[in-house]
């Protein structure tokens, strides 16, 4: 079965153990790249079918996997989120946007 995407460390090996062999390759930093953000749609995906806290692990192992590989430290992303959290606000209010429309002169 030919499969063609980033996966897990111990990957090869649990499929050495099931009796199969696989055929790898390590990749160069942009196919790496481009991969990581294939995991990411391929992940969200998955949450969006089956929306538990397995399929939110593996979301977030990829988010930590792209922090990682940008150099991008997770306590500054987590200072990001806070700001945007005061400036914007956060999801907790539940409140859908419907649509808007120009305010009316007076």
């Amino acid at each position: 079965m030919r499969y063609d995407k980033l996966v897990r460390d111990r990957i090869p090996a649990i499929i050495r153990e099931k009796g199969e062999e696989p055929f790898t390759h390590i990749a160069d930093e942009e196919e790496y790249w481009d991969k990581l953000k294939a995991k990411l749609q391929e992940e969200v995906e998955e949450f969006l079918d089956n929306p538990c806290k397995e399929e939110l692990a593996d979301i977030f192992e990829v988010i930590c996997a792209i922090s990682e590989f940008k150099e991008w430290n997770t306590q500054s992303i987590e200072q990001l989120r806070v700001k945007k959290a005061e400036e914007r606000g956060v999801f907790k209010g539940m409140i859908i946007l419907d649509e808007t429309k120009p305010r009316q002169s007076d």
